[in-house]
Parts: C-alpha cells; sequence; structure tokens
C-alpha cells in the first residue's frame, strides 16, 4: 500500500472535482431558482392582463346599465302597476255585479218547494203542456244534425312501452 504522492494527487483531484460538483449545483439551483421567478412574473402579469380585461368589461357594462337605467322611470312604472291593479278590481266588481241573483233569496227552503210544487198539482208534469225551461236539459236541441261527440273516444291514449 503506497502513503505516497499518489494518494494525495487522487485526494486533490477528488477534492477538486467535489468543489467542482458543488459549484455546478449551486449554478444549478441559480437557475432554478432563476426560472421559477420568471415563470412567477409571467404568471403575475398574465393574471394583471385578465384583471385589466375584467375591469374593462365592468366599466363598459356599468356604463351600458346606467344608460339602459337612465330610460326607466320607476314612478311610472309604479304607477303602471297601480293602474293596473285598478283596472283588475274594476274588472272584479263587473264580473261579481255580472253575477248576482235577482229576486232569489239566499237561502231557499227546499221543504217549502216540495209543498209549493205539490200545490201546482201533477198538470205541469205532462209533456205537452210542460214549459220549455223544465224540460229535459240534456236533449240535444233540435237545429242539432249530429249527437255529441264522446270526449273519452277522442283523447289520445298513451302508448305503453314494453
Amino acid at each position: 500500500m503506497r502513503n505516497g504522492p499518489g494518494k494525495q494527487a487522487v485526494q486533490q483531484r477528488a477534492l477538486r472535482v467535489l468543489q467542482q460538483k458543488k459549484m455546478y449545483q449551486s449554478q444549478l439551483d441559480q437557475l432554478v431558482q432563476q426560472t421559477f421567478n420568471m415563470e412567477q412574473t409571467a404568471m403575475v402579469t398574465e393574471n394583471l392582463k385578465n384583471t385589466m380585461a375584467t375591469v374593462d368589461a365592468m366599466k363598459i357594462a356599468n356604463k351600458e346599465m346606467k344608460k339602459q337605467y337612465g330610460k326607466i322611470d320607476i314612478d311610472k312604472i309604479e304607477s303602471i302597476h297601480y293602474d293596473m291593479e285598478d283596472l283588475i278590481e274594476q274588472a272584479n266588481e263587473i264580473q261579481e255585479t255580472m253575477g248576482r241573483t235577482y229576486g232569489v233569496p239566499d237561502e231557499v227552503d227546499e221543504a217549502d218547494l216540495e209543498a209549493e210544487l205539490q200545490a201546482l198539482g201533477d198538470d205541469l208534469l205532462e209533456e205537452e203542456e210542460m214549459p220549455s225551461y223544465l224540460k229535459d236539459t240534456t236533449a240535444l236541441p233540435d237545429f242539432v244534425d249530429e249527437a255529441p261527440v264522446d270526449a273519452e273516444k277522442n283523447t289520445p291514449q298513451a302508448e305503453v312501452a314494453r
């Protein structure tokens, strides 16, 4: 085994290689950090551009909304709303008036009606002398040529998937 100058030369060369490795590693770390910083700066710049585009869009939208809302008069809208309420109330009153009954008491005693019918006698029950308003209301009028179409026959039936 030699402890001579050869071993020292190998150790010195190994130290130089380790120093170079450390220097290269340091340079590599610096380059990685620089790359990271550049990517981060690019990302911040892109985000700033997007933010500015969003702010510009918001300004345009705000200006347009102010322009559109400037055309709207809330007092006129409320006035129209109140007018509509009044008209609907008037329509309801008209319908209520048109639906009133005349001369018919609110409560009619069925027993009194039966007694009055019996007093009139069986003469009213004969078909020839019977007034038209007492005749069968389900019978077709004379001017109808065809029988009514049954609603159930015209209703489309859903097909059942099998």
